[in-house]
């Protein structure tokens, strides 16, 4: 006989918080995004990272660290100056 899967019939987010990795896989899908909005709003603007760090009034290293789709750890305030580099607001809000 066979064996039923458990899984099926979940949905995406009710199997990645039975698994433990709910908040985890939110985390990086969140932050993958916000630095591709980043470097598509650099890209339309022309602004090289050289520009966008002193924009940013910080380092390259930090930088890139910001444009790393899976470093999460990065502060509202570096986000904040991101978008203000890039002409943009950061709009951040509970759910």
């Amino acid at each position: 006989m066979k064996k039923s899967n458990k899984h099926i019939g979940l949905s995406l987010d009710a199997f990645l918080k039975e698994e433990g990795i709910l908040e985890e896989t939110r985390a990086v899908a969140l932050k993958e995004t916000l630095a591709w909005q980043v470097q598509q709003a650099m890209e339309m603007n022309k602004i090289s990272k050289v520009e966008m760090a002193r924009r940013m009034n910080t380092s390259r290293a930090a930088l890139d660290r910001l444009l790393d789709p899976h470093n999460v750890s990065v502060t509202l305030q570096t986000l904040s100056r991101a978008a203000q580099a890039v002409g943009r607001d950061l709009r951040i809000e509970l759910m």
